[in-house]
């Protein structure tokens, strides 16, 4: 059975991490998972990938780097998530749509409505069966991105401020539509928030069985 589950948060909430967990843990309970990331996932979107998160463009506009995530986001839906789904599989995403409205609509300022019906053209309407929001503060997420040895990209260095406008829209995302969104805190233990996200998904996928079974039955 597919589902299309994505994976949002502010800067060190550990999504990375959780993710490759929560994949092979269906895995091992026989679910047959697609992981991939944004931008990125093709190799148009790992080229992008290089452009938006790398300091060669550090003059690049918000509208931009917006542009970019969603000419990005377009092709990997085509080439990958959605020939997943009709495949029958899950597929886990790293940062989707959700982060371009937080990071360029909240953070950076620009128009949501807009931003909003960008997404819709460049997905075709796609969203998110299930959005597991990696919720930490920015002290928090700051010191694991310090020690987590992977080297800062442009997004790691912006101002407090901005990313905590980031993590606010999150926040109020998930509010607006409780279905969809489930909100984790990602400051507990990994094996903590691995627990705590496949239970979420579990219920999630029961749900989803069940409603298929009453169709069939109706």
């Amino acid at each position: 059975m597919s589902l299309f589950v994505t994976f949002e948060g502010p800067e060190g909430g550990g999504k990375s991490t959780q993710i490759r967990r929560i994949a092979q843990r269906l895995e091992d309970l026989g679910h047959t998972t697609l992981v991939t990331r944004e931008p990125g996932g093709t190799a148009f979107g790992e080229a992008v990938r290089e452009i938006l998160l790398g300091f060669s463009h550090a003059a690049m506009l918000p509208e931009t780097e917006a542009l970019l995530n969603s000419a990005s986001r377009c092709q990997h839906v085509a080439e990958v998530i959605a020939p997943a789904l009709k495949a029958g599989k899950i597929v886990l995403c790293d940062r989707y749509l959700d982060s371009t409205l937080a990071y360029q609509g909240a953070g950076r300022g620009l128009d949501l409505d807009t931003l909003v019906a960008l997404q819709q053209f460049a997905t075709g309407g796609l969203w998110p069966d299930l959005t597991l929001l990696f919720d930490v503060s920015y002290d928090v997420g700051q010191a694991r991105r310090a020690t987590s040895g992977e080297p800062l990209n442009r997004f790691d260095t912006d101002t407090q401020a901005f990313h905590e406008r980031v993590r606010s829209y999150f926040l109020k995302a998930a509010a607006r539509e409780p279905r969809r969104w489930r909100i984790l805190d990602a400051s507990a233990t990994a094996d903590q928030v691995e627990h705590d996200a496949l239970l979420v998904l579990l219920q999630r996928l029961n749900e989803e069985a069940g409603a298929v079974k009453k169709d069939n039955r109706s």
